[in-house]
């Protein structure tokens, strides 16, 4: 795992890129903390990749543009604690 800035990544986006594409995962940092990762993208075997409505980056023939993507529903907040209610009992 290597680490970059977020002003390195900033500069030179592309070769940070390629490197997780092949495989390669960074710590993104800010002040010297750690702020994010990138990650190669997920494989179909991995449980994440099954979420509903998510569309991963690199999807094979998935949309290149924001305006093709899929219209998301939006859920009352009823749902939205449901949801969240049901997460926390499965930790």
């Amino acid at each position: 795992m290597k680490t970059i800035t977020v002003a390195e990544l900033r500069q030179n986006p592309t070769a940070a890129l390629e490197e997780v594409e092949r495989g390669e995962t960074y710590v993104v940092t800010k002040h010297r903390r750690p702020v994010a990762r990138l990650v190669p993208p997920m494989n179909e075997e991995d449980p994440l990749a099954a979420i509903p409505g998510v569309i991963w980056a690199r999807e094979p023939n998935g949309p290149s543009r924001l305006s093709e993507l899929p219209e998301s529903r939006r859920r009352s907040y009823e749902e939205t604690e449901a949801l969240l209610e049901e997460m926390k009992s499965e930790w």
